[in-house]
C-alpha cells in the first residue's frame, strides 16, 4: 500500500516540478555566466546554478536561498574548468547537469530516498528537461548579448540601395531552415541575395574557413548589391552586406525584402553567429581580452581621490583611458584644479562651451566623485559635455565611432595648445624637439632640421622575433587546416624596437642641393631635448601587402626604467659640411595660369585613400605629388610622409601663397579672424592661415599650428596684436618652448588596446599609484594583480630625478 502511495506521490511531485521548467525563447535573458547576487561564475568553486524557470544564475552559496524564497526546484548546474594539456596550452572544458530540490511533506520519511532517486531518474528521461537544458546551453548569455551591444565597432549606415532595391518576381520562396549553397552545398555562412533570392556561401576567411566566395562571385556577375546572412535573421534584425558599398549596412525595409521570398522575419530564430560576434571571437584570440583586462583573477575594487572610473558612453573607452592618464600628470592638475577660483570667475555664461571649465569639471569630478558610491559599487562619471566639446567640429571625434587613443591624445594636446596661448601650458610636459640629420650619400654633406613632437613612435621589427620557429610551426598547422593549432604571439625584444628607431633611414628619392639632382641619402633621428613626460607609441597598426589595415599581435618586454641618453642629438659635427640652401625645382613647370588654378586630381584615387582613414588633404597631396599615377604610387607617398608635420595641412601649389580657390583679395570672415586672434595670434597670421585654407576656420586653426616655424618671423602677442600695434613693440618670440633634462625615465602608466583595428575593440589603462598598479576599465577601478605591460599600445614615462 505504501509502495503505491509513494509512487502516486512521486508522479505528483514530478508533474509539479516539470510544470515550472521552461525552454528559453527568443528574447529571454539567460544569466549563465554570472551569479545574480555575487561575482560567482561557472569557473567559481561550486559552479553556477541556473534556474530553469527564470533563467537567473546563482552561486552555490545562494542557490538554496533562491529555492527557499521562490519554491523553484529545477536548476541547471554549470561548471567550467581551465585545463592545461601538453603543448595545446590552456583551454576550458564545460559540464552541465540537472539539479532538483525535492520536498514532499506528505510522503513518509522512510521512503524519501526512494522518492528522490525515482524522481531524478524520471527527470533525466524527461523531454522537457532535455529541451530546457539544451536551450539554456545554446542561448546567448546576457553578458554576451551586452558585449555585442556595447561592441565599439563601426556604426552601420543605411544602404543607399535599401529604399529602392529591385527584387525579381521569379516566384522563388525560401524555406525557414535547411539551407545549402546552390553551388557547393555548404550549410554554413550562407547569404541570400535580396534581389533574386539566390542562396550562396560567403567569403573565405583568412584561415581557409568560411565559404567559397560564391555569393561574391554572384554579385560580380549580376551586380545585385544586397545580401542577408541566413541564420542571423530574428525579429530584431539581421546581418545585411552591401557588395557594392563593400560594408555591413542597415536595411530599413528588410522585413519587406524578406517577405518577398516568403520569409517571415517575426518568426525566425538565430542559428548562426553574427558578423559582430565573429569579430569579437577573432579579437579575443589567445586570451588577449582576458589578459589585458585581468579577467582571470578576482580584482579588489579601489575607491578614493584619483580612483574614480569614467562611464563608457558607447564608444568612449579611448577618451576615458587617455584622460585617466593625463589626470595624473602634475602639470594638468596644476592648470585645471589649482586654479579653481580663477576658472570659475572667468567662466562664460554657457560654461558647457568653455574648454577650461569642462576640463576642470571632468578633472574635479574625477577626484571627488568617489564620495557617491553605493554599496561598494562605483557609479563613475559620464563626461558627456566634455566629450561633445572636445569633439565638436572634428570629423571623427564628433561621431559615435570608436577612435584611436593616440590620435585622440594628440587632438586633446592640440586643443590645450590652442587654449593656452597665454599662461601655463600643461602640454609642455610632453613637448620635445627632434633633430633630423640627412646626409647626401653622393656628396657626404649634411642637413639639420628640428621639429616639435609629443609622441615617440616605436617601430616593431617583426623579423627580430625570438620565437620564430614557434610562429612558423603554428602558421604551418593553420595552413594545413589544424583547428587545434594555437595562435602564437610574436615575442619582440624592446631593444630591437629601439635599435629600429635609432638606425639610419635610407631615402632613395632625395633631392640633393649639393649635386643638383635626386640621389640616395640617410636620415637619422635624435632627441634635441628630453621632455618631463615621455609618451611611446608601439606601432602595432600597419598595412598588409594588399593595403588592408591590420594589427600586429606582439608581446614586447617594455622596461620599467628607460635611459635614452645615447639618443641625444649632437648637432653639426666638426669638419662636417652642410648642404647648400638651394630650393629644389618645382614638381611641374606651371604655365601662365596654373598657379591660380586648382590641380586636376583623380577623384577616385583620392576617395580610395580617404576610405582607408587618411586625412583628405594628405590624400590630395599624395595624388598630386605622384602625378595622378594611381593608388599604389599615392599609397607609397603617404606611407613615406605620414610623419611630416604638415602631413594633413591643406595642399598649396608651387608659387601660390594661398590655398586653392582663395585669392589674396578674397574677403575673409571677421568672425573667423577674431576667433584665431583670441588664441594669441596676430591678425596678419590669422589672415595668412585663412587665405591658405579657403577661409575655413577649422582648417585654418590646424594650418596655423602646423606652420608655427613658418610664422616665426611674424610677431605673436598674447593679446593677438602685431608688433606695430603693441606699445613699444617687442622682440619676435623664440622657437617653441621645451623643457630639457636627463633622458632617464620610469614607467607610470600604459594604455592597452584589444581588437584588430583602432576603429573597433576596447581600451583600458593601467596607472601606477603609490607603488601599486591600478587598472581603469571604464568605470571599474581595481588593484591590478598582473599588469600586462608587454601588450600595451601607449606607454607613459616620467623623468627620474637625479
Amino acid at each position: 500500500m505504501k509502495r503505491h502511495l509513494v509512487m502516486a506521490d512521486v508522479g505528483e511531485v514530478l508533474m509539479s516540478v516539470l510544470s515550472t521548467i521552461r525552454v528559453p525563447k527568443p528574447g529571454d535573458r539567460v544569466h549563465k555566466d554570472e551569479c545574480a547576487l555575487s561575482f560567482s561564475s561557472p569557473e567559481s568553486e561550486g559552479g553556477l546554478y541556473v534556474c530553469m524557470n527564470s533563467f537567473l544564475g546563482f552561486g552555490s552559496q545562494y542557490v538554496d536561498r533562491h529555492h527557499a524564497r521562490t519554491g523553484q526546484r529545477a536548476y541547471l548546474h554549470i561548471t567550467r574548468t581551465l585545463l592545461i594539456s601538453g603543448n595545446l596550452g590552456k583551454r576550458r572544458t564545460e559540464m552541465c547537469s540537472f539539479k532538483s530540490f525535492i520536498t514532499c511533506d506528505q510522503v513518509v520519511e522512510t521512503y524519501y530516498q526512494e522518492l528522490f532517486v525515482t524522481c531524478n531518474s524520471s527527470f533525466d528521461s524527461s523531454l522537457q528537461v532535455s529541451l530546457s537544458m539544451a536551450g539554456i546551453m545554446a542561448a546567448d548569455s546576457v553578458s554576451h548579448t551586452l558585449q555585442v551591444q556595447q561592441w565599439d565597432g563601426e556604426v552601420r549606415q543605411e544602404s543607399r540601395h535599401a529604399a529602392d532595391l529591385k527584387q525579381l518576381d521569379n516566384g522563388l520562396k525560401i524555406p525557414p531552415s535547411g539551407w545549402r549553397c546552390e553551388v557547393c552545398d555548404l550549410q554554413e555562412n550562407l547569404w541570400m541575395n535580396l534581389t533574386d533570392g539566390k542562396v550562396l556561401c560567403g567569403r573565405r576567411y583568412f584561415d581557409g574557413s568560411g565559404g567559397n566566395n560564391h555569393a561574391l562571385l554572384h554579385f560580380q556577375e549580376t551586380a545585385y548589391p544586397l545580401a542577408v546572412k541566413l541564420g542571423t535573421i530574428t525579429p530584431d534584425g539581421a546581418d545585411v552586406y552591401s557588395y557594392d558599398e563593400d560594408d555591413m549596412v542597415l536595411d530599413s525595409k528588410l522585413p519587406e525584402h524578406l517577405a518577398h521570398f516568403g520569409i517571415d522575419m517575426m518568426t525566425m530564430e538565430k542559428t548562426e553567429r553574427t558578423m559582430t560576434e565573429l569579430e569579437i571571437a577573432v579579437n579575443q584570440r589567445v586570451g588577449e581580452w582576458e589578459v589585458i583586462q585581468e579577467s582571470g583573477t578576482t580584482l579588489r575594487p579601489l575607491f578614493g581621490p584619483g580612483l574614480t572610473g569614467m562611464k563608457n558612453l558607447g564608444n568612449s573607452c579611448y577618451l576615458n583611458s587617455v584622460m585617466q592618464v593625463l589626470f595624473t600628470v602634475p602639470d594638468f592638475q596644476s592648470k585645471y584644479v589649482s586654479n579653481i577660483d580663477k576658472i570659475i570667475d572667468e567662466a562664460p555664461s554657457d560654461p558647457s562651451q568653455d574648454f577650461k571649465t569642462q576640463v576642470f569639471g571632468s578633472h574635479c569630478c574625477h577626484i571627488w566623485l568617489f564620495l557617491f558610491c553605493f554599496q561598494g559599487d562605483q557609479i563613475g562619471i559620464a563626461p558627456r559635455m566634455f566629450k561633445a566639446l572636445v569633439g565638436r567640429g572634428h570629423p571623427e571625434f564628433s561621431t559615435n565611432r570608436q577612435q584611436d587613443a593616440q590620435e585622440f591624445l594628440l587632438h586633446f594636446i592640440n586643443m590645450v595648445e590652442r587654449n593656452c596661448r597665454s599662461g601655463p601650458n600643461p602640454s609642455e610636459a610632453f613637448r620635445f624637439l627632434v633633430e633630423e640629420r640627412i646626409v647626401c650619400q653622393q656628396s657626404q654633406k649634411a642637413k639639420y632640421t628640428q621639429r616639435v613632437d609629443y609622441i615617440v613612435q616605436l617601430p616593431v621589427p617583426m623579423d627580430q622575433a625570438t620565437n620564430t620557429e614557434e610562429l612558423q610551426e603554428a602558421e604551418r598547422r593553420r595552413e594545413e587546416g589544424d583547428t587545434t593549432a594555437p595562435t602564437v604571439r610574436a615575442q619582440i625584444p624592446f631593444t630591437a624596437c629601439m635599435a629600429a628607431l635609432s638606425e639610419p633611414e635610407v631615402l632613395t628619392d632625395f633631392w640633393s642641393s649639393a649635386v643638383q639632382a635626386k640621389t640616395t641619402a640617410t636620415k637619422t633621428t635624435r632627441f634635441a631635448s628630453f621632455p618631463d613626460h615621455l609618451v611611446i607609441q608601439i606601432k602595432k597598426f600597419t598595412f598588409g601587402l594588399d593595403w588592408v589595415p591590420k594589427k600586429l599581435d606582439v608581446s614586447i618586454d617594455v622596461p620599467d626604467t628607460l635611459d635614452l641618453s645615447a639618443l641625444c642629438a649632437t648637432g653639426q659635427q666638426p669638419g662636417e659640411e652642410l648642404l647648400p640652401e638651394v630650393a629644389p625645382p618645382p614638381l611641374m613647370t606651371p604655365d601662365l595660369f596654373s598657379s591660380l588654378l586648382a590641380p586636376v586630381l583623380d577623384d577616385s584615387t583620392v576617395s580610395q585613400l580617404c576610405e582607408m582613414g587618411f586625412p583628405l588633404e594628405a590624400c590630395r597631396k599624395a595624388v598630386y605629388y605622384t602625378g595622378n599615377t594611381g593608388i599604389d604610387a599615392a599609397m607609397n607617398w603617404i606611407m613615406g610622409h605620414m610623419d611630416d608635420p604638415d602631413f594633413s595641412a591643406p595642399l598649396v601649389l608651387p608659387g601660390c601663397s594661398s590655398g586653392a580657390g582663395t585669392t589674396p583679395t578674397e574677403s575673409l570672415s571677421e568672425e573667423h579672424l577674431a576667433t584665431i586672434v583670441s588664441m594669441g595670434f596676430s591678425r596678419d597670421q590669422a589672415t595668412k592661415a585663412l587665405r591658405a585654407t579657403s577661409n575655413v576656420l577649422d582648417r585654418a586653426v590646424d594650418w596655423i599650428f602646423s606652420h608655427l616655424d613658418d610664422l616665426e618671423s611674424m610677431d605673436v602677442s598674447e593679446g593677438g596684436r602685431s608688433a606695430a600695434e603693441s606699445e613699444g613693440g617687442r622682440e619676435p618670440p623664440p622657437g617653441p618652448r621645451v623643457r630639457d633634462g636627463p633622458g632617464k625615465y620610469e614607467l607610470f602608466a600604459f594604455i592597452s588596446h584589444m581588437g584588430t583595428s583602432t576603429m573597433c575593440g576596447h581600451y583600458v589603462c593601467h596607472i601606477k599609484k603609490d607603488q601599486q598598479w591600478v587598472i581603469f576599465n571604464d568605470q571599474k577601478v581595481c588593484a591590478s594583480e598582473k599588469p600586462p605591460k608587454d601588450l600595451g599600445y601607449l606607454y607613459f614615462y616620467r623623468r627620474v630625478a637625479e
